[in-house]
């Protein structure tokens, strides 16, 4: 009898979920979509596809893409709007 009764004194405890990790809030507005976006909170429910003409045109772009070569360096330029 004792012994049903510990057990069901201990039954809430084990039932209280866990909370997910708090994270700091984000700094820009940059850090807030890429947060929403890893936590799939707004993914739509709508099931998205493709016409045929829509991964054709997708397809030739990324084929595109490897007529160009990669530059062993980049040249940086620094953009300055304090002159203007």
């Amino acid at each position: 009898m004792l012994r049903s009764l510990i057990l069901l004194a201990c039954i809430p405890l084990a039932a209280v979920a866990e909370e997910p990790p708090r994270q700091p809030p984000a700094q820009t507005a940059t850090e807030a979509l890429l947060r929403v976006q890893s936590s799939n909170q707004q993914a739509s429910t709508k099931l998205q596809r493709q016409t045929a003409s829509e991964r054709d045109q997708s397809m030739f772009r990324w084929l595109e893409t490897y007529k160009y070569p990669i530059p062993d360096h980049f040249r940086w330029v620094k953009i300055s709007t304090e002159n203007n």
